[in-house]
């Protein structure tokens, strides 16, 4: 009889040992359907000397059920689910259910029934009929999608497939994607462009782990650069994965490779339908030659996904804090892209203009290799940056843009130019509260304020998603009429854009208004075509768009990122201005940012005034290094939680009681989180320093290892922590 060992997806059962039946055939990493009890629970095959696990005698063993129709997992993919695991302190089969993101992908070959004109035409053709025809003209979808395609209920659609104008259509789930052409469009490039895509397009062919940081000014033609050696890899029969941190980025990117091979990308997100997200599972895990997907375009979890024969991983705008999962399995995108590259054997570059002061000092120490592109493709200038001092140069009583940039906007509007206006915060106002009374709105779930949101018009907490409608009166003292708005979100700037400039035409673009594909490309396509005239947005546009027509951006509020208690708010600031300072003349006109400030004296403005990016890194390198801050040391936080705040604070404090003490390590706490409340849940923190010698996740867990918690307790650990909330 032969033993298997299994990860199953349930933390409470961990990893259990079955038999295996005669004539079945599995091997390390197949997906199994496993008995247990009356149940049925799906796992992995691992190897039994990787993963311990509780003796059971052979006897006792339960045989296997099935091996589900998908290939196995490969050693390389279960190699990084163990050291995604081990590095984050994370369950290995909350990882491994990262791996089997689609549930559907595991049933085999299936059909589906979708729709299409049959030419005919209905007994009777209403305008609404008759618009719906036109617009499904060379459209073939389920009947859910072309109702929203035509505009129409699904009702209408089924009336004229009744009368045989829609007719169905039988489809295979799993049919191929349209394979792209590596020569399907020839780039020219710069010099600089050919240099650094020839050594990347050298590291491809030489299949071996090779990390690139690829650093050029915005607007430099990074894009163009790692095409190049992904047409290498398309033509070599080889997988390429590009991550991008916003779904917001996603249309943009697939224009422009859409222009270049001739076809779209594989895409896997969020937004994507279970058919969808179905057919992408099964395409990555065949080889391209036997009709499997090519290239993968995807959020951060697209990382996971089991790439039959990965040859090439890119990671865009490799800088950026959305990579980090801040709730699960915390991990970070950017560094797990670089050991799956380790551990397929394959190059990955990390993309940026303003990159992480942690990839900088690996370049700097050797370990990466660094590419440059120092100016802008097409002869186009970087931009002229200047500050407004807000303490000097005060808007009008009421407002929130100082008149120089006012006057500037007028300006750009009269020579039917673009302006950008960057804010990063939502909605109308951070709080509001009652002028009468002093109550202020506040989230009952979070220790947070209420946001204004007025095109919805709602409360909003930005944290647990709670919405609540804004009242008439004052739900403290009854009082009407007495509600105040204060500060501002983009959609105040917005507003106050509108009275100035009434003619103008104007865009909000954040998550909220950018929250799905559909609406980033229309967003795109108007500001392409010239048909608005002021952008307001958050971080979302401060990466990824071209637009040449854009001239001008102002920053509404340089020191709000300066703020609370963000270890690395410096840096962050740096790169958020930096990369939206960079969408200001990236075509033939010249380009203007000015920043709004209180403080122009700091360090990071002063910098970005005087476009003098490395004396900001050296700086924050020396005061990184001075206070054992990544990359010099190692930060970790422990968060414990519970719905009750005195037994989350005697947790919290129980675990103190019983800290390491330890020459290299130090840990600070407990204190209440800075958001003490978070979905009901109350929170206090460890943050744990240590020098990068300290084997720190082996002390965290045998420290907790020594603990018993109640069962309301919960203990969350964040290795390399990018919110401190």
């Amino acid at each position: 009889m032969k033993r298997v060992r299994l990860l199953t997806f349930n933390a409470a059962l961990g990893v259990l040992d079955y038999s295996l039946p005669k004539g079945m055939q599995v091997e390390p990493g197949s997906v199994v359907m496993a008995p247990l009890g009356p149940r049925q629970v799906m796992g992995i095959v691992w190897e039994a000397d990787r993963l311990p696990a509780n003796e059971v005698p052979d006897a006792k063993l339960r045989p296997l059920l099935e091996v589900l129709p998908v290939a196995p997992l490969s050693a390389p993919l279960r190699r990084l689910v163990e050291w995604t695991a081990d590095y984050y302190c994370a369950p290995m089969n909350a990882v491994a259910r990262m791996v089997i993101a689609s549930g559907g992908a595991l049933k085999g070959p299936a059909t589906m029934t979708e729709y299409r004109l049959s030419g005919g035409t209905p007994e009777r053709l209403t305008p609404q009929r008759l618009a719906a025809i036109e617009a499904l003209e060379g459209e073939q979808a389920t009947m859910r999608e072309l109702a929203a395609i035509a505009g129409v209920s699904e009702g209408v659609l089924r009336g004229l497939a009744n009368q045989g104008v829609i007719e169905p259509v039988t489809v295979a789930i799993d049919r191929r994607f349209v394979p792209a052409n590596p020569d399907f469009e020839q780039p020219e490039l710069t010099d600089d462009q050919r240099a650094v895509a020839d050594r990347l397009i050298e590291a491809v062919r030489t299949r071996q782990f090779a990390p690139f940081l690829l650093d050029g000014v915005t607007g430099s033609g990074k894009t163009e650069c790692y095409f190049e050696p992904m047409a290498e890899a398309i033509r070599m029969g080889r997988q390429v994965l590009v991550l991008l941190p916003e779904i917001a980025l996603t249309e943009n990117f697939l224009f422009r490779f859409e222009q270049r091979f001739g076809a779209p990308p594989v895409q896997w997100h969020s937004s994507l339908k279970s058919t969808e997200r179905r057919r992408a599972w099964r395409a990555i895990a065949q080889r391209p030659d036997q009709g499997g997907a090519q290239v993968v375009v995807g959020a951060r979890s697209a990382l996971f996904l089991p790439y039959a024969d990965l040859g090439l991983i890119v990671v865009d705008e490799a800088h950026e804090v959305s990579f980090k999962q801040d709730d699960g399995v915390r991990y970070n995108a950017r560094d797990v892209a670089v050991m799956r590259a380790r551990f397929e054997a394959i190059p990955v570059v990390l993309a940026s203009a303003t990159p992480a002061l942690e990839s900088l000092q690996m370049a700097e120490s050797g370990i990466y290799e660094k590419l440059d592109l120092p100016a802008r493709f097409g002869g186009a200038q970087l931009p002229h940056i200047d500050t407004i001092d807000l303490t000097q140069e005060k808007p009008e009583r009421g407002r929130w843009l100082a008149p120089r940039l006012v006057a500037a906007l007028e300006d750009r509007l009269a020579r039917g130019e673009q302006s950008l206006l960057f804010l990063n915060r939502r909605g109308f106002a951070p709080l509001t509260l009652c002028r009468n009374c002093g109550y202020r709105f506040q989230c009952p779930n979070c220790s947070a304020w209420l946001v204004e949101h007025r095109l919805s018009q709602r409360l909003a907490c930005h944290h647990c998603g709670h919405e609540t409608r804004a009242p008439d009166v004052c739900p403290e003292c009854g009082e009407p009429d007495c509600l105040v708005a204060c500060g501002p979100g983009v959609e105040r700037i917005a507003d106050e854009v509108a009275e100035i400039l009434p003619e103008a035409r104007l865009a909000i673009a954040t998550s909220d208004t950018l929250n799905s594909p559909e609406r980033a490309a229309q967003f795109i396509h108007e500001a392409e075509n010239g048909a608005i005239d002021v952008i307001v947005g958050t971080q979302l546009v401060t990466k990824g768009f071209h637009f040449p027509e854009l001239t001008l951006v102002g920053v509404i509020d340089a020191d709000l990122g300066l703020e609370g208690g963000d270890l690395r708010a410096g840096e962050r600031t740096y790169q958020q201005i930096a990369q939206v300072a960079g969408r200001a003349g990236r075509g033939s006109k010249p380009g203007e940012v000015l920043i709004q400030t209180r403080h122009p004296e700091a360090a990071v403005i002063a910098a970005l005034a005087h476009g003098n990016r490395d004396a900001f890194y050296a700086a924050e390198t020396e005061a990184r290094r001075h206070a054992g801050a990544p990359p010099f040391g190692r930060w970790a936080a422990i968060i414990i939680s519970s719905e009750h705040e005195a037994e989350a604070r005697q947790a919290a404090n129980r675990l103190g009681d019983t800290r390491p003490h330890l020459d290299d390590l130090v840990v600070l706490g407990p204190a209440p989180a800075p958001l003490s409340l978070l979905r009901g849940r109350y929170r206090y923190r460890f943050l744990v320093n240590a020098r990068r010698s300290v084997e720190l996740q082996k002390i965290i867990t045998t420290w907790l290892g020594t603990q018993q918690f109640a069962p309301g307790v919960r203990v969350n650990i964040d290795i390399d922590p990018y919110s401190f909330v």
